[in-house]
């Protein structure tokens, strides 16, 4: 096969699979409003099931509703008739996924039926068995599998799993989802640290904290400085207030202008106004302020006491944590 054929080939599974998402499109109707008043109004968990490709997508589904606030978990419709059955209870949601709607799905629902449990049935045959049995009936079919032979699960599947997102993400914004919440649920790598930790986490404080007066010699400052190693010093006034910040670029910057900048002070070098953040703020917001004003540190104040710092953040904390 030629390079152009391959390419040709690949260009034509993304259409037909993009072509598939955008017919869902006039299939989210009353219907899907019925899903996700169920769901929502569900006072246990929801239960995503399905075999095959389908059980694939049906786990990838409950994961996405499990983490935007929604409990859910994932059951293998064979499985559930070995014994797995007995994870559901009566007031259980059940979304059942099945392209034909006659696979070993179809077989749980009696069993379903008897517990008394809704079913939300995804499924690209509205005359199957599993769509007659189902309390709301999610149309995910689609003109044509992305496969040439029309055989494999291709766009069927991707519509199915665009549909479990639309579901989702719906989900989400109906219960107030927020970012913290999403942290909760994601506590481990990047994404968890950069939701949960907040400046006081990360933040030098007490001794740690780098602070002069405005008449504090310059020598004096660049102990300040070097000893704290941060780079950086606050300076404050006689009510504790900061007033001003002294970087290594503003030392640099004083050599190159003075060359008695030793016998000079603090109030002489500093520069006015430093950027601040309050504590309790996610780490993240202070990365975003470093990024927006190209600096390496934020002082930490407290919103009743705007002007007294408790703490500095440095560049090099988010680095160590990762927020990065």
């Amino acid at each position: 096969m030629r390079d152009q054929d391959l390419i040709d080939n690949g260009r034509r599974v993304i259409k037909l699979e993009a072509e598939a998402v955008e017919g869902l499109l006039p299939k989210i109707d009353v219907s899907f409003v019925k899903a996700i008043k169920l769901i929502k109004s569900c006072e246990g968990r929801v239960v995503v099931t399905g075999t095959g490709k389908s059980g694939q997508i049906a786990r990838k589904i409950a994961a996405t509703l499990a983490s935007t606030g929604t409990p859910a978990f994932f059951l293998h419709a064979v499985e559930g008739m070995h014994g797995d059955l007995g994870m559901i209870v009566s007031n259980d949601v059940v979304i059942a996924l099945s392209n034909s709607g006659e696979t070993e799905v179809t077989e749980l629902l009696p069993i379903l039926k008897r517990l008394g449990v809704s079913i939300i049935a995804m499924t690209g045959n509205k005359n199957s068995s599993l769509a007659k049995a189902a309390d709301v009936v999610l149309d995910i079919s689609v003109k044509e599998e992305a496969c040439s032979m029309g055989l494999v699960p291709t766009s069927s599947t991707t519509a199915t799993l665009a549909m479990g997102d639309a579901l989702a993400v719906t989900l989400l914004k109906e219960q107030n989802f927020k970012e913290q919440d999403f942290a909760l649920r994601h506590p481990g790598g990047t994404l968890g640290k950069r939701l949960l930790l907040t400046v006081d986490d990360l933040m030098h404080s007490g001794d740690m904290l780098p602070l002069v007066f405005p008449h504090t010699s310059m020598r004096e400052a660049i102990v300040e400085i070097t000893s704290k190693r941060l780079g950086v010093t606050g300076v404050i006034d006689g009510n504790g207030a900061l007033v001003g910040i002294i970087t290594d670029g503003d030392l640099r910057r004083g050599l190159e202008k003075r060359q008695n900048l030793l016998d000079l002070t603090a109030a002489d070098i500093l520069t006015k106004e430093p950027k601040t953040i309050y504590a309790g703020e996610l780490a993240e917001k202070g990365l975003q302020i470093m990024e927006s004003f190209k600096i390496t540190s934020l002082f930490v104040v407290k919103k009743e006491f705007p002007k007294k710092p408790v703490g500095i953040l440095h560049l090099h904390d988010l680095l160590k944590a990762k927020i990065i």
